[in-house]
């Protein structure tokens, strides 16, 4: 925590330190958890698919009924200023901006008062990426029920259930917990999941279940460009166990793959326990997108 006062971040109208950041206990993010969030990665400086996490914010905001507080440009304009002065402070050109608005401080109460300012909070952070071990070997990941609440759909700050499923594979020495829920693929507790199968990726549909990840359009568009299959429809436990190669997606992940599940090698054959071919076209294709859909 060395680096805490120095490092950025936009707090209600104001560029400050973390330090320096201060908001109300009686905001209903602290009281509720009651406000929505946002992960925008930065390649070189660059916003990567921002106009897209923009539009999943609006919609997290509009399914909570907090007005937006900003327009895109809005937005853009106060990020990159975050992003510049972090990247000439601490010589990070790659990094991860944190985005979140709470409905706002009032007297504590369940029911949902009108007329709120908006709490916003930006702040950026320095990207860490999967390791050249991780993508060389893959990760090991572990499975559990997924007990969290019905809304995942919306990208709300109430973290815990999400915090409680990490912490299953962290005591494990895990890098993720897949979650199923009724006998069914939704997702990890901070990634979204896929499997191939005969060349196709297959993901969960889309649904209350589970958050659509930004990856989710971007994997569709990489799978055409490549030649490879893809479909969004129910996966059921059998079937991931039973999977050519299992992949992981998420800002900070990209894509990333899993070659052992509840101790379990992943896959067939040869590359039984090995990152898998479908992985390595798209790990390559991304790598073209951040370049391509960054601004």
């Amino acid at each position: 925590m060395d680096a805490l006062p120095d490092t950025p971040c936009y707090l209600n109208g104001e560029f400050l330190r973390l330090s320096e950041a201060k908001v109300s206990v009686l905001d209903r993010g602290f009281i509720f958890g009651d406000g929505v969030y946002e992960v925008v990665p930065v390649y070189g400086r660059r916003l990567f698919r921002f106009q897209e996490h923009m539009a999943r914010l609006e919609r997290s905001l509009q399914k909570v009924r907090i007005p937006n507080p900003y327009d895109e440009m809005g937005w853009l304009d106060r990020i990159r200023h975050l992003v510049a002065d972090h990247a000439d402070r601490h010589d990070a050109e790659d990094q991860l901006v944190y985005v979140q608005v709470t409905r706002g401080v009032a007297p504590r109460d369940h029911v949902m008062p009108v007329g709120l300012t908006p709490t916003v909070f930006i702040m950026t952070s320095t990207m860490k990426p999967a390791t050249a071990e991780q993508r060389h070997h893959g990760v090991a990941c572990v499975t559990a029920r997924d007990f969290r609440w019905e809304r995942g759909d919306i990208k709300s700050i109430s973290l815990l259930g999400n915090v409680l499923a990490r912490q299953i594979s962290a005591d494990q020495g895990a890098a993720e917990t897949i979650l199923f829920r009724d006998g069914f693929l939704t997702e990890g507790s901070a990634s979204n999941v896929w499997i191939v199968h005969e060349d196709a990726v297959l993901g969960p549909p889309k649904s209350e279940h589970l958050l659509e990840g930004i990856r989710y359009e971007l994997l569709a568009e990489l799978c055409e460009e490549l030649g490879l299959g893809f479909n969004l429809r129910p996966i059921s436990e059998a079937e991931v166990y039973a999977a050519d190669e299992i992949l992981l997606s998420s800002a900070t992940k990209e894509v990333l793959p899993v070659t052992r599940l509840d101790g379990e090698p992943v896959g067939h054959g040869a590359g039984k326990g090995k990152p898998g071919p479908v992985y390595a076209r798209l790990y390559e294709a991304y790598q073209r997108a951040k370049t391509e859909q960054s601004i």
